[in-house]
């Protein structure tokens, strides 16, 4: 019975299981033609479940590898090739990694760099316009100041025109009736 890589390479190793899914993939996409490394670990697995110890198992799945032409060397080959086409997935790893640094963190922080210009810029802007309002306010404080002293003389005018008139047209109204009680002609 075959076993599948991801039981041989995946297994109790506690390893993420989305890599191990992916790079078990990649080797079978390049596996071998005939039996080679990965035939042999298939059939090294199988017999280490059998509790032989490594040693044994190691040997006995090489010597039945060897009756169907496998040799030392071209298992050592092979075994190779995989090396070289997890090295090869860990390149475009790095790569896919790399892009997604690139879009999803440097793209942040530029974009959280901006918003903190921004921030500054508004900053300012609004302790120019708190300036302007203490500004205003400092004015309409003093302009508030010169009414309420405006408005007193202006009252304080008014009452004493007032009064002027009325004693006068009073002093008027006096001599016209005096005048008419007076002055009979």
């Amino acid at each position: 019975m075959q076993k599948s890589l991801k039981s041989i390479f995946g297994e109790n190793h506690g390893l993420d299981e989305k890599s191990v899914n992916f790079l078990v993939k990649a080797l079978e996409k390049n596996n071998l033609p005939g039996f080679d490394y990965i035939e042999y670990k298939q059939a090294l697995q199988a017999l280490l479940e059998m509790d032989l110890t490594e040693e044994t198992a190691y040997k006995s799945a090489y010597a039945t590898a060897k009756t169907v032409g496998l040799t030392r060397e071209k298992l050592l080959k092979t075994a190779d090739h995989y090396k070289k086409v997890l090295a090869n997935e860990k390149v475009q790893f790095d790569a896919a990694l790399q892009k997604q640094i690139k879009q999803r963190i440097e793209g942040k922080i530029q974009e959280v760099e901006i918003l903190r210009v921004q921030i500054r810029e508004y900053q300012k802007k609004i302790e120019l316009l708190e300036s302007k309002i203490m500004k205003s306010q400092n004015t309409i404080d003093k302009q508030d100041d010169l009414i309420q002293s405006a408005q007193e003389k202006i009252e304080t005018t008014k009452d004493g025109f007032e009064r002027t008139l009325q004693s006068i047209t009073n002093e008027i109204d006096r001599d016209i009736s005096n005048i008419d009680s007076f002055i009979l002609d």
